[in-house]
């Protein structure tokens, strides 16, 4: 496997004002928090167009799915408030068999796992000082028809009084590959990276097909996409365009292949490889996902954080 890393840089090490990074960043976290939202909001409306739009083919007799909404909490371990979310799930639809949509904005002190965790990858400041602050959209789509592919895309911030830094990306896990389809979505993907940079689609292209793997199966999850994370270089407004073209490429990249494999016949032959896949996710997710792993250990809602696992799976 390529690694991809881009850690922080070096000269962030140097930021010793804590009092100044918390004020100067006040704006900029704001800007974040409202985006991942808008993000969402576009997300919810599309999914639930697709589920409008599905009136012919397999399951389109039964009603159009649409999100349940609930609001999501974190407390501190004094009892205080520690920020929260909005969990977006639809069950049991048309076209799409569970998928969740979240957003959160949660901020405290980091406990000492993590926060050693942190140092170990670099993050400044982190054990002298274990505020911290992050926002981010997440989302898992399964789908009924075992020729649509699942889909994963979540993009963050994440702030400490001494640095900040984006992360998060996109990739697409079909149990049924075509490869036209897998072209789209990284196609997409490139066209709304390359104006940032030719440098960045292929850099975060390798760091997807490291990160999105399973030693323990000796095998990728899915198909690919794009992935980040601890990416700072040093200019707030260019990250956070990036991070917001990342964001900006799901729907176009992932939509049309929806779209295109909806209304398509399956067999239970297709509905067991897709269950069988399926499993393959969740042993991912729940053994190697960072962003699992974080959210539980820092107490966010468990049901936000597990989110992502499929409503059926099967192992051999």
């Amino acid at each position: 496997m390529v690694a991809a890393r881009c850690l922080i840089p070096l000269r962030l090490r140097h930021i010793d004002r804590a009092t100044q990074m918390t004020e100067s960043f006040a704006a900029e976290k704001q800007r974040a928090a409202d985006w991942f939202r808008e993000l969402r909001n576009q997300i919810v409306a599309a999914f639930e167009a697709l589920e409008d739009n599905h009136t012919s083919g397999p399951l389109s007799d039964r009603p159009a799915g649409r999100f349940d909404v609930s609001n999501t909490s974190r407390q501190s371990d004094d009892g205080s408030d520690a920020g929260g979310g909005l969990m977006s799930v639809m069950r049991g639809g048309r076209v799409f068999e569970k998928v969740g949509v979240n957003v959160s904005e949660v901020y405290g002190t980091l406990g000492d796992a993590a926060q050693k965790s942190m140092a170990a990858r670099g993050v400044p400041g982190i054990e002298d000082d274990p505020r911290f602050w992050a926002s981010g959209i997440s989302l898992v789509a399964h789908m009924q028809n075992p020729h649509a592919p699942a889909v994963h895309m979540n993009t963050r911030m994440f702030w400490t009084p001494h640095a900040w830094w984006f992360g998060g990306g996109s990739d697409l896990n079909p149990c049924i590959e075509y490869e036209e389809d897998t072209a789209h979505f990284h196609a997409t993907q490139k066209a709304h990276l390359d104006p940032h940079g030719d440098a960045h689609y292929p850099k975060l292209k390798a760091w997807a097909d490291e990160y999105f793997y399973i030693p323990h199966r000796h095998r990728a999850r899915g198909v690919g996409g794009i992935f980040m994370d601890d990416h700072n270089s040093g200019d707030w407004q260019a990250d956070f365009a990036l991070t917001q073209d990342i964001g900006r490429a799901f729907l176009p990249a992932f939509v049309p292949l929806v779209e295109k494999r909806r209304t398509q016949p399956w067999t239970d032959e297709d509905k067991n490889t897709q269950l069988i896949h399926r499993g393959l996710y969740a042993e991912y997710n729940l053994v190697y996902d960072r962003g699992t792993k974080f959210g539980l250990a820092t107490g966010h809602d468990a049901d936000a954080v597990l989110m992502s696992l499929p409503p059926l799976a099967k192992w051999i």
